[in-house]
């Protein structure tokens, strides 16, 4: 969904309502457009991440994201299963905030989209991969052997 179409209509209305009066009410209507425009962006994105909670409370098997590509918001349908996660509605699943530097989301959703899945999925992949494998390392990043030998 590109917000730029909205925001460009949003400022045309204006601009015939401005046209009702002055020149002095056109200018001002022009400057308050073009400051509004943030605004908007933002508004119309919790718009669309409330119409996405509505949409996954409906839903059997999955969840409907707002994600951002390249600044413009899209809904994805998710389905609810993971790969050895099991499901989200699963009652031990928990739920965290993660803030990622910008670069480090970027990467993250590049590598998410090049495996095929959403980017919780991907997340919850490699967290699972990389303690599973920090759990057979020793301190000191050794692989450990453990068991008894016979002489």
């Amino acid at each position: 969904m590109q917000i730029d179409g909205y925001a460009e209509l949003l400022r045309e209305d204006l601009a015939r309502l401005a046209a009702l009066g002055d020149e002095s009410t056109a200018r001002a209507a022009e400057l308050i457009s073009a400051a509004l425009e943030p605004a908007l962006r933002q508004r119309l994105q919790e718009a669309l991440a409330e119409a996405a909670l509505e949409l996954s409370a409906g839903l059997d098997g999955g969840t409907v994201e707002v994600r951002l590509a390249g600044g413009d918001p899209e809904l994805v349908f998710v389905a609810d299963v993971t790969r050895d996660t099991g499901s989200v509605e699963d009652p031990s699943t928990a739920r965290i905030t993660l803030r990622l530097p910008e670069a480090l989301k970027a990467q993250v959703e590049a590598a998410a989209a090049r495996a095929g899945v959403s980017v919780n999925t991907w997340v919850i992949q490699n967290l699972s991969q990389a303690t599973t494998s920090r759990d057979r390392q020793d301190v000191t990043g050794r692989n450990r052997l453990t068991g008894y030998g016979r002489s």
